[in-house]
């Protein structure tokens, strides 16, 4: 029997990630799944999801809906992830749903995710999302950055400024993130 319970663990184990890379990935998760209802991953992907990386959680039942509030948005921000994963695995799969969960928190991104600081999120980002970690040259803060991603994609210009850094609000989207300080 004690097999058996082996063998069951194995098939949850990650695929050869970094012992870094298990700990940001799982911690995000956890912090998500602590604030918010995680949405796009259900069914055998979602107890995959709990069995790998929260497996003293309880997973929620496959029944549970996302709800509807900002699914457009949603989908937006998923696709975004998507286009920048750095692989096509499951942990960037369910990080690119949890990531797109967390932008609709009202802090940090970093602070919605649940993470210690906006350095470990970035490091996420830049193991799992590394095209679009590459593409915020300027540091800006996460969840501005993918909006802003998503308008250019859409050919949308919301910036009153033609350029960041003529912007009088620059400091709201570069300045540092203190802990407790809204987005």
């Amino acid at each position: 029997m004690a097999t058996a319970a082996a063998s069951d663990q194995r098939c949850f184990a990650p695929a050869a990630p970094s012992a870094s890379d298990v700990d940001i990935a799982a911690l995000a998760f956890r912090g998500v799944t602590a604030r918010f209802r995680l949405r796009g991953i259900h069914g055998p992907a979602l107890r995959r999801l709990y069995g790998r990386h929260l497996p003293d959680k309880i997973c929620p039942g496959a029944d549970e809906g996302d709800g509807d509030e900002g699914l457009d948005e949603f989908a937006d921000l998923v696709e975004l992830l998507r286009d920048h994963r750095s692989d096509d695995g499951e942990v960037s799969e369910w990080l690119a749903c949890a990531l797109a969960t967390a932008c609709f928190g009202d802090n940090h991104l970093w602070q919605d995710m649940g993470l210690p600081s906006r350095a470990v999120l970035s490091e996420l980002l830049r193991i799992h999302f590394t095209a679009l970690y590459d593409k915020n040259a300027g540091n800006m803060k996460w969840k501005k950055f993918f909006y802003k991603q998503i308008c250019e994609r859409m050919q949308v210009n919301v910036c009153k400024a033609p350029s960041c850094s003529v912007c009088s609000d620059y400091s709201e989207c570069f300045g540092p993130e203190e802990d407790g300080a809204a987005n």
